[in-house]
């Protein structure tokens, strides 16, 4: 891209004649008209320009505010960064359509990405002129800003609306459950159909509520019901729903847990629940305080009456109130005896137990109950040891690099004692990261770097293990300006882009470490510039 020149003509792209590949992306299912909107007025924008389409990557039904299920977005980046691209211009309709970023400037660093290997990212909804100035950046930066806005602000629209609902009345997604059926209302609130699973609503004036569902199926709920209050366990009962036949709300056995599902979950008195967990904007889902909950109590006709439903949560209470925490540690530990090893699910289908969520509230984590009764999972007992053994490992090769560098430069380095980042000549900081081997399922062996992005090390060195994480078996030497966020994936093989950053030995690093005078660095600069110039 030319950055000081006028812009280019129509007629003047045209003679270069250009290469380009178009990106589609639509963020629901629903949209179904629009990879055909937007190919076509990609399409004509080449067509203005004489571009020829040569590649089509599209991402369908796939949120923008992450690159991490757009398969297609990152096989672009990949295409371009192994320079496996036959072109050299990306187009697309609009910046939303490139990302509603969370961060907006995640946006502009995958066109910077691309622009780094000569190829343009261009949005068709400005002029194609290929030069670069102030202002077009800016109006960039600012498109970038407010499709990162309104992403915001949507969500928190939505949010209110979806509690607004709660509190009308109104089922805000989810299964219905055993017994239990969906009904779709019309705007004035009459019933239209019910919904079979899988099936939703297709326009925003209608609305989902839940009803009971067929009579067999109630009768079978109650007699859930009756069944525990009489006595009997969550394990018996699914244990005779199974000899009978009967399936759960997915065609499935029936378990304790899911025995407990319909025991527990006011859906079945009629009362409408919401935010008792979140994770708004792509992010990890939470569990939310009672406080916060959202609910309105009666909101549907109920399937099972509110003194049976009472009744059930009294024995619970009253299960998990006597049982002290001496008992439930000797439960556990007789469950161990019995089944050899322990986990949540066996916990949960244990009958003589209380689930494992009172364990974790009660001992502060499955972990810790477990090392009560003297019992260490395998899989997280060798995933320990290793980490302790890189922990000290780490350390002792910071300190070689301090050594190598203290003697090769007759200086001291220094090193923050919180963040462990190594800092040369004042002005360079350097992260040291140990990526451990693991080997998935089908036996391939993969390593996981993970990025110190809150300290901001302008070099990262990736310190690789071989198989046995015994031993070093390379590093990576890998500078921020390409690789600065999240963590990055490598195979046995990593030739192309990322072979350019592996080293046997951190020489290299340690030359960088060497001062030269100003005159010859001088001198350097001077011969460097005139040799080029030739």
């Amino acid at each position: 891209m030319q950055q000081t020149r006028a812009a280019y003509t129509p007629a003047e792209i045209k003679s270069l004649c250009l290469k380009g590949a178009m990106y589609i992306r639509m963020s629901t299912e629903l949209q179904v008209e629009s990879p055909e909107n937007q190919d076509r007025a990609i399409r004509a924008y080449a067509d203005e320009y004489g571009i020829e389409i040569i590649k089509t990557y599209a991402d369908l039904g796939v949120s923008g505010i992450t690159t991490e299920k757009r398969e297609q977005f990152q096989t672009l980046i990949d295409d371009v960064e192994q320079g496996r691209n036959g072109y050299n211009i990306v187009l697309y309709l609009d910046e939303t359509r490139w990302g509603r970023f969370v961060d907006s400037r995640e946006a502009e660093y995958h066109r910077m990405r691309l622009e780094r290997k000569n190829v343009l990212c261009q949005s068709c909804e400005k002029p194609l002129t290929l030069t670069s100035n102030l202002a077009d950046r800016i109006m960039t930066l600012l498109r970038d800003e407010s499709a990162s806005d309104y992403c915001r602000q949507l969500s928190q629209k939505v949010w209110a609306g979806q509690c607004n609902l709660v509190t009308k009345g109104f089922r805000q997604g989810g299964v219905a459950g055993f017994g239990l059926r969906r009904m779709l209302l019309d705007e004035t609130g009459r019933p239209k159909q019910e919904l079979a699973m899988g099936q939703r609503k297709s326009l925003l004036t209608e609305r989902v509520i839940l009803m009971p569902g067929p009579d067999d199926e109630r009768r079978m709920v109650l007699w859930i019901y009756d069944q525990f209050i009489a006595g009997s366990s969550e394990t018996e009962i699914a244990s005779q729903l199974n000899e009978q036949g009967v399936r759960n709300h997915f065609g499935r056995p029936w378990s304790r847990g899911t025995v407990g599902e319909v025991l527990t979950n006011e859906k079945y008195v009629g009362n409408n629940l919401f935010n008792r967990t979140s994770g708004k904007m792509k992010s990890r889902a939470k569990p939310n305080p009672e406080s916060e909950w959202v609910r309105k109590d009666r909101a549907f006709e109920p399937a099972v009456d509110m003194e049976r439903f009472c009744t059930v949560q009294g024995i619970y209470r009253e299960r998990n109130k006597k049982t002290s925490d001496e008992e439930m540690l000797l439960g556990l530990r007789d469950l161990y005896a019995r089944q050899g090893r322990l986990s949540a699910l066996i916990i949960d289908e244990a009958d003589f137990l209380p689930p494992s969520c009172l364990f974790r509230t009660r001992f502060g984590g499955l972990l810790r109950a477990y090392r009560m009764i003297g019992y260490t999972p395998k899989r997280d007992y060798q995933y320990v040891v290793i980490n302790q053994r890189l922990r000290a490992l780490h350390a002792e090769i910071v300190a070689d690099v301090v050594h190598s560098i203290e003697n090769l430069c007759s200086r001291r380095v220094p090193i923050d004692p919180e963040s462990c980042l190594l800092e040369l000549n004042r002005n360079l900081f350097i992260s040291v990261v140990i990526s451990r081997c693991f080997t998935t399922p089908s036996g391939i062996r993969r390593w996981k770097i993970r990025f110190d992005s809150g300290l901001r090390p302008d070099i990262t060195v990736a310190v690789r293990m071989d198989p046995h994480n015994e031993a070093i078996l390379d590093y990576y030497i890998l500078p921020a300006l390409e690789f600065s966020c999240g963590q990055l994936k490598l195979s046995e093989d990593n030739a192309g882009f990322l072979d350019g950053f592996r080293a046997d030995t951190l020489d290299y690093l340690l030359n960088l470490s060497v001062n030269i005078s100003l005159d010859k660095a001088v001198e350097h600069g001077a011969w460097d510039s005139s040799t080029h110039s030739h």
